[in-house]
C-alpha cells in the first residue's frame, strides 16, 4: 500500500536525519535523553511528499474537509506547505497558512499570514513534534482568535508526554499523530539500506 510505503521511507529519514541522543532541554522545560529535530526531516525536499501525503491520509481518515492548514512557525511551516502541494494531486484544494509567535509590528498586524479571510474557515492546526502540547495551544489560539473554525490538530510526533490530553481538556480538540516517538526509535538498521538502495535505484533509472 502507499501509505505504508510513505510511512516507512518518512520513518526512515526521520530516524536518520532527526533522532539525537544525549542530554537536551526541551521547550516544555523538560529534560530528555532523546530528541527529535523534525526540521532536519521536514524540510527536506525528498521528505516533503510523504509528509503531505501521510497528513492528507490522516486528514481523509478522519472524515475532515479543512480548506487550510497551518500552525506555529518554525515547525508547522514545511508540513502545511507539504499538505498544500501534495492535495492538489488528489484534487484537493487546501491551502497553507502560517501562525506568527508575535504579531507583525505595522501592517495588519496579525498572527495568521497566508489566508486573506480566516472567519469561519474550516481549518487543521499541524505541529511537528508534541511534548506537553504548549506550541499546538498557541496556534489553536491565534487561529481561533482570528475566526478559524479549527476541527483538530495533527502531530508529525508524538512524544506521549501529554500533549493530547492537554489540547482536550483547553479546547475540547482531539490531536492526533502520524507517528509517536517509539515508532521513530523502534527503526531498523535494514530499513535505512533499504531505502539507500531503493533511493539510488530511482536516481539511477531517471539519469538515463
Amino acid at each position: 500500500m502507499k501509505t505504508e510505503f510513505d510511512r516507512k521511507h518518512l520513518r526512515t529519514l526521520l530516524r536518520d536525519h532527526s533522532l539525537r541522543f544525549g542530554d537536551f532541554m526541551l521547550a516544555s522545560g523538560q529534560r530528555t535523553g532523546v530528541y527529535v529535530d523534525a526540521k532536519l526531516t521536514t524540510y527536506r525536499a525528498e521528505a516533503m511528499p510523504y509528509v503531505g501525503r501521510l497528513f492528507l491520509e490522516k486528514i481523509e481518515q478522519l472524515g475532515l474537509q479543512p480548506s487550510a492548514v497551518g500552525g506555529l512557525t518554525l515547525g508547522a511551516d514545511p508540513i502545511a506547505m507539504a499538505i498544500a502541494r501534495e492535495g492538489l494531486e488528489s484534487g484537493k484544494t487546501i491551502n497553507a497558512f502560517v501562525v506568527r509567535k508575535q504579531p507583525k509590528p505595522h501592517g495588519m498586524q496579525r498572527f495568521i499570514e497566508g489566508l486573506s479571510e480566516t472567519n469561519g474557515v474550516k481549518a487543521v492546526i499541524v505541529d511537528d513534534v508534541c511534548t506537553t502540547g504548549d506550541s499546538t495551544i498557541k496556534a489553536i489560539e491565534h487561529a481561533r482568535d482570528a475566526g478559524l473554525n479549527v476541527l483538530a490538530a495533527i502531530c508529525l510526533v508524538d512524544r506521549n508526554s501529554g500533549a493530547v490530553e492537554n489540547i482536550a481538556e483547553r479546547f475540547s480538540i482531539r490531536l492526533h499523530k502520524i507517528f509517536t516517538l517509539e515508532e521513530i526509535q523502534a527503526g531498523s538498521e535494514s530499513e535505512s539500506l533499504e531505502f539507500t538502495s531503493t533511493a539510488e535505484s530511482h536516481s539511477r533509472r531517471t539519469d538515463r
